[in-house]
């Protein structure tokens, strides 16, 4: 896959249909590489009419790592948010989403639909606030605006994902992506158990494991200050997309994206949690590509 040098770092990013079509950006969530989404769904955007980016986050697959900012204390970060003092993490939501930028400037890109999930639906958030010349329309999905009285996740759900594997090895890794995958999947789009083993070994046979690097993307999140004011600022169209049974963020979470910013459309799928089955991936397909259809056709007739 190609990279290019975007906001001082190395980005790795993966292309899908013609360069002269319309451009929908993908960014993915919490230490996930951009293989997370489905090459299906990629492929059935390009199918109708549009170049789809997905690319691996700084920290993650093959985008800069940044080792010279050391790991953060995510516990002592976690305490200072909650006793309302100072967070200070190695770089903001901010920089991921100039990273995000950066990308489009270096395709000479002007502007894209920005679609992200979980982490990577804060950053399309901070996107659209930040870059909003750049902002055809933002997809939230599985995410929040970082309100601090918003429900938690289940203790469970953030046990899966916050505990390591029992060692580096291969096969730990593996189980534990497993367990993690299980633990905040969607019961009404299961996973098969190939598939999930399909995934992992995908994953962590792609690039090398950086627990470090992990980390300095929590702390991005935990350090990050609730969006809903500056929200209220984006006018570029937007659909949040939320699973009903989602164990990690909450489907308190897309209401409250939806309610920050004005016009927001909102989709609440019951069986969905917080995942990218093969089940899954036509619904995202169908609510995402609908949008993207419905927005180019009141364009046409603007134009008209």
């Amino acid at each position: 896959m190609p990279q290019v040098r975007a906001n001082n770092i190395d980005i790795e990013y993966e292309s899908f249909g013609r360069d002269s079509d319309p451009v929908v950006l993908l960014i993915m969530g919490f230490s996930g590489q951009l293989t997370l989404w489905p090459a299906s769904f990629c492929d059935g955007l390009a199918a109708q009419g549009y170049r789809v980016i997905r690319f691996d986050n700084r920290d993650v697959g093959k985008s800069t790592h940044l080792a010279h900012l050391g790991a953060p204390d995510i516990a002592g970060l976690m305490a200072a948010v909650m006793s309302g003092g100072e967070a200070t993490a190695p770089y903001a939501l901010d920089d991921m989403a100039a990273d995000a930028a950066g990308l489009l400037e270096a395709l000479s890109i002007s502007g894209a639909h920005i679609v992200g999930a979980s982490m990577g639906g804060m950053i399309a958030q901070v996107f659209a606030i930040n870059h909003p010349e750049k902002t055809k329309s933002l997809v939230s999905i599985m995410s929040t605006t970082g309100r601090r009285d918003l429900p938690p996740a289940r203790p469970e759900a953030m046990a899966a994902l916050m505990t390591p594997p029992a060692s580096s090895s291969r096969e730990h890794r593996i189980a534990a992506a497993m367990h993690t995958w299980r633990t905040i999947g969607s019961p009404g789009y299961p996973a098969t158990e190939a598939e999930l083993r399909a995934g992992a070994e995908r994953d962590i046979d792609r690039a090398p494991y950086d627990p470090a690097g992990i980390a300095r993307q929590m702390a991005a999140i935990v350090a990050a200050a609730p969006r809903n004011e500056k929200l209220k600022a984006v006018v570029a169209p937007t659909l949040v997309i939320h699973g009903m049974d989602d164990p990690l963020v909450p489907m308190e979470g897309g209401k409250d994206t939806a309610a920050a910013i004005p016009g927001a459309e909102l989709a609440l799928i019951p069986g969905m949690a917080h995942d990218f089955t093969d089940a899954l991936a036509p619904v995202y397909l169908e609510r995402i590509g609908g949008f993207l259809k419905k927005l180019s056709s009141e364009r046409s007739m603007v134009a008209e």
